[in-house]
């Protein structure tokens, strides 16, 4: 580690290979957490390259569990996290309303790092169980329109990184890495990230690829939608901007997608979008999100409809339905535990 970290301090770059290494490396624990820190803390410096991302993507998919589903044309919506703006859990609200709409969502997740609480705290929260079993997972997939992937139960290899990245408390490359290390790979994906830069590596990183996608970024900071102004949208057919305008909507105050200050207050907001108890903006955001993802289903249809029908799943109920559901389906494995 001594020489790479000399390399790089000598404002070099790593290749592609020469990433994928070094990350199977630090999975393996052949450096201390000293060194991985230091390691880590090089990109808080400068900007991470295309080469290194996919080299570290492809070290963390090679070392990752990973189940077969029958999961053809399923979804992931997650964000990257560390863009410091607390909002509540908007991409995982946005998951329940798509499998309600009957879409199959494989939504990947983990405990919140760089914020209060991630999508992995409010599930917990709110009583699922995880499991990386796949033909539990698959059960969800079939009853519920969704499976969650607890990212730690897939990832074995983030075992030695998970309390250096805790122990810091900012955003990192691994917070970049997330969305990109879904262990079902789906077809589609709807992404939000916490800087322009970002957005341009994962366009370069999906073009590649079959994938079809929305790679978000709002121009106020959010990694999602958050109607509060302008966002950049970028998909394989080409990138174009929106606000609260594209939704026949109203622009939102940053107080209002405030997300508390702890679990229990996240969670309780969550449970007050899927009644219907929530103010409006939570509704609105939700819903302007869910729009978006829903445009890689139907490319041709206004935005002001989508979001209408999202927000319209919303009040019916049917999203907290499938909370009810999944977490239902869930219990045997809490019961199985005790």
């Amino acid at each position: 580690m001594k020489e790479i970290l000399n390399h790089l301090f000598k404002h070099k770059k790593l290749s592609k290979s020469e990433a994928k290494e070094i990350l199977k490396n630090i999975s393996d624990g052949k450096y201390n957490e000293f060194q991985v820190a230091s390691f880590i803390s090089v990109f808080q410096m400068r900007s991470i390259t295309v080469e290194e991302l996919a080299g570290f993507r492809e070290a963390l998919l090679d070392l990752a569990k990973r189940p077969i589903l029958d999961n053809s044309d399923s979804i992931d919506l997650c964000g990257t996290g560390g863009d410091g703006k607390n909002t509540f859990n908007i991409s995982t609200l946005t998951s329940f309303v798509l499998a309600s709409m009957g879409i199959k969502v494989t939504k990947h997740g983990n405990y919140g790092v760089s914020s209060v609480c991630g999508s992995s705290n409010v599930l917990e929260h709110l009583g699922y169980v995880f499991t990386n079993d796949g033909s539990e997972l698959q059960r969800e997939l079939d009853n519920c329109n969704l499976c969650f992937l607890h990212a730690p139960l897939f990832h074995p290899a983030m075992k030695f990184v998970a309390p250096i990245r805790r122990q810091m408390g900012v955003k990192t490359f691994f917070n970049m890495l997330g969305p990109l290390v879904n262990p079902v790979q789906p077809k589609k994906q709807s992404v939000g990230v916490f800087s322009l830069k970002l957005q341009r590596l994962y366009s370069h990183l999906f073009q590649d690829t079959e994938k079809d996608y929305t790679i978000i970024y709002d121009l106020e900071g959010y990694d999602e939608v958050s109607l509060t102004g302008t966002s950049k949208i970028i998909k394989k057919e080409g990138e174009f901007m929106i606000s609260a305008d594209s939704f026949s909507t109203n622009s939102l105050h940053p107080a209002s997608i405030f997300g508390g200050n702890t679990i229990e207050q996240a969670a309780q907001i969550f449970l007050n979008v899927l009644n219907n108890t929530c103010p409006q903006e939570h509704v609105k955001v939700v819903a302007a999100n869910a729009a978006i993802a829903l445009s890689l289903y139907e490319p041709n249809t206004d935005l002001t409809h989508l979001y209408q029908q999202s927000k319209e799943t919303i009040e019916s109920g049917a999203a907290k339905r499938t909370l009810d559901s999944l977490i239902a389906m869930s219990a045997s494995r809490k019961q199985s535990k005790n």
